[in-house]
């Protein structure tokens, strides 16, 4: 499988890139680096982050949840909760840091794979903790609370859209060298069509776009993209996996 020097742009933020370049380009693509997202630290109360150490769990819902919590924590791992990630690099990220976790969705990685969990269903007068960046999805917490439990959130980051020069970007798909595009998050494509002029936003929607789970696609949908693909998990190998197979001309899964 060979991606025939396709040009695919990558959208992921600045530091957390390098691994969906690098499997990109092994396999003969052209990685085009343009971050959307820029992810920054946003330090929790005192109060808030000691409810969090004394909570029966703290679910993490990313890798940044991960590296920003280490830093909140100074490192230390909370000895009270039991620890759920929403994903395998999730679990894998907290592995690294040498915590413990308890539970990890077996296929799904999404707020509803968590919830679909053993341990999550008896979570009755439980206090749990969402680490998360500041704003998202419900979904978890709704589930949580519809069992019962005490739910709040503790968030270690925010998410805001960076100030970069669009200028080559604008040139290659006013040129139509762009040949695909990988979106992570409904923000990161929100952010990338404000990033660029009127015409090049315009012309972006009718590129094949990859997307990282079903809502986003639902969302580059209602935006107008009209070539739009869904990888099987919001992994790197699985998005790597769906570009290759749609530039060896099969088709499965891609949405017109």
């Amino acid at each position: 499988m060979n991606l025939n020097a396709a040009q695919i742009l990558v959208t992921r933020p600045v530091g957390q890139a390098d691994n969906l370049c690098g499997l990109i380009e092994q396999l003969g693509g052209v990685a085009l680096r343009f971050p959307t997202l820029e992810i920054v630290e946003y330090p929790p109360e005192a109060a808030v982050l000691a409810a969090a150490s004394h909570s029966d769990w703290l679910i993490f819902t990313s890798t940044n949840a991960v590296d920003f919590a280490i830093k909140a924590f100074n490192g230390k791992m909370p000895a009270s909760p039991k620890i759920a990630a929403v994903g395998k690099a999730t679990a894998q990220a907290l592995e690294n840091a040498g915590w413990r976790v308890d539970c990890v969705p077996a296929s799904e990685f999404s707020s509803e794979g968590l919830l679909a969990e053993a341990a999550l269903q008896t979570v009755n007068h439980k206090y749990c903790f969402i680490v998360r960046g500041v704003g998202g999805r419900d979904k978890l917490e709704q589930g949580l609370r519809r069992r019962g439990a005490n739910v709040a959130y503790l968030e270690v980051y925010r998410r805001q859209q960076p100030t970069i020069d669009n200028r080559d970007l604008v040139k290659r798909i006013a040129e139509q060298q762009l040949d695909a595009i990988t979106i992570t998050s409904i923000e990161a494509l929100q952010n990338l069509l404000t990033m660029l002029d009127n015409p090049s936003a315009k012309q972006l929607k009718a590129i094949l776009l990859v997307a990282a789970s079903q809502r986003i696609a639902e969302a580059a949908e209602q935006l107008g993209f009209t070539q739009i693909a869904v990888s099987q998990q919001p992994t790197d190998v699985a998005i790597l996996e769906t570009l290759t197979t749609l530039f060896n001309g099969e088709n499965s899964g891609r949405r017109n």
